[in-house]
């Protein structure tokens, strides 16, 4: 196939993946909405789950076609991405203040999948026992959730508040529901396009799927986040942004790896590359973005700096190394 159109096709996948991610996003809030349940509650749960969908489909999907190292790629380097880029740039605009106790069971999760992540990289493989014991943060990464938001409810509004319950018309049903549908559909085949060209792509190039898993699909699989960070900034909404990146970080370690164990039905192998290189890269950015804020309190510019200096490193070394 021409290389023109496989780098169409692939960028149309890309494009299918963030506006589907888009619809889907404000369809299933919309539709929380309608059935009563507080905004706090939706957006701890239901947007945060949506907005990983893409991440979740491509990794699925390359697991189906046994892409291992694009599957494993994608869901580490979007993490990597997300914190070493994406969250590098609020922190360089948006320095801010933080409470801890809204922040340290989010970051320990965070930083306790990866721990296990980096463990399945020196036993070359995430076995069913690590899997596991990532799907447990998981669940306990939602319950917190929900836990935080009901907190915050009781805090912020009067005991006697109703829930306003939105009371559709017909056309706004229906819209929503096309959403919903045409969402879901963009996301499913901008995920086979994604991946499908991206395997084409690399053979083409002569680079592996593991380097354009953790780069190119990890990005453009990243693009909800990056939106997100972008209308923070312009917003001054640094929490907004921040909160995103780590709940969006969880659920790509803690939930899409564990899914693409079950979907090959057997532990997933890591390539000597990525326990190297990838998963180490994304326990640092990890590390540097969080466990300073914890201790001062306050996300800082430096911060952010040096994880755009550290992630351009790992792009760097991630595309020159020829290793297996």
């Amino acid at each position: 196939m021409n290389l023109v159109i496989i780098v169409c096709l692939f960028l149309l996948g890309i494009v299918l993946i963030v506006k589907g991610g888009d619809f889907f996003v404000d369809a299933a809030s919309w539709i929380a909405q309608v059935s009563g349940v507080p905004k706090l509650i939706i957006g701890a749960t239901i947007v945060s789950l949506a907005t990983t969908m893409p991440e979740m489909l491509v990794s699925l999907m390359a697991s189906l076609q046994e892409k291992v190292d694009m599957s494993i790629g994608n869901a580490v380097g979007s993490v990597t991405a997300n914190i070493g880029l994406i969250m590098a740039i609020s922190l360089i605009f948006m320095p801010a203040a933080i409470r801890r106790r809204d922040y340290l069971p989010k970051s320990v999760l965070m930083m306790a999948a990866a721990l296990i992540i980096v463990i399945g990289g020196f036993k070359g493989e995430l076995t069913r026992p690590l899997s596991i014991a990532l799907l447990a943060i998981f669940v306990v990464f939602i319950f917190e959730n929900i836990n935080s938001a009901r907190r915050s409810m009781t805090e912020e509004i009067p005991a006697k508040a109703k829930i306003q319950r939105i009371r559709p018309d017909k056309k706004e049903i229906t819209t929503n529901l096309l959403k919903f549908i045409l969402g879901a559909v963009g996301i499913v085949i901008g995920a086979n396009l994604l991946v499908d060209n991206g395997s084409e792509l690399a053979r083409l190039v002569g680079v592996s799927e593991r380097i354009i898993g953790v780069t190119i699909v990890a990005i453009g699989t990243s693009l909800p986040e990056l939106v997100t960070t972008i209308t923070a900034i312009v917003k001054n909404q640094s929490s907004l942004s921040v909160g995103n990146i780590l709940g969006a970080n969880i659920l790509d370690l803690s939930l899409i790896l564990p899914l693409c164990n079950v979907v090959s039905g057997k532990p997933l192998p890591i390539s000597p590359a990525s326990a190297l290189i990838d998963l180490p890269a994304c326990f640092i950015v990890g590390f540097i973005a969080l466990v300073p804020a914890l201790i001062t309190a306050r996300f800082r510019r430096w911060q952010g700096a040096l994880l755009l200096m550290v992630y351009a490193s790992y792009v760097v070394i991630t595309c020159g190394f020829t290793g297996p």
